[in-house]
C-alpha cells in the first residue's frame, strides 16, 4: 500500500502541529491523522473515538509497521514543505 496523496492542516496549539488526510493506493481515505510534538519529535496519531467508557480508541491503524512508518514520513515531509512555504 502507498501513501499517494497528503493535505496537512496546520494548528496553532503547543503539542498538535496538524491534522492530515490522506489516501492509500488512490483509493482510500483516511481523515483526521493527528501531527504531535511529542519527548522524542514529531509522530503521526490515528483517528480516534471516544468509548463509552471514556478512554480512546483507533477508528484505522496499519497493521505493520512498515505502512505506519510510510504514512509517518508522508505527513511529515507534507507538513514540513507546507513550514517553508508562504503558505503556512
Amino acid at each position: 500500500m502507498e501513501v499517494t496523496q497528503v493535505r496537512v492542516f496546520p494548528v496553532g496549539e503547543e503539542r498538535l502541529k496538524a491534522y492530515a488526510t490522506i489516501v492509500l493506493d488512490d483509493c482510500f481515505l483516511v481523515r483526521n491523522l493527528r501531527l504531535i510534538q511529542g519527548k522524542k519529535g514529531l509522530f503521526v496519531a490515528m483517528p480516534n473515538r471516544r468509548t463509552k467508557e471514556g478512554s480512546y480508541r483507533d477508528v484505522a491503524h496499519p497493521i505493520t509497521r512498515d505502512l505506519r512508518e510510510r504514512i509517518e514520513r508522508a505527513v511529515i515531509e507534507a507538513y514540513e514543505q507546507l513550514r517553508g512555504s508562504e503558505d503556512f
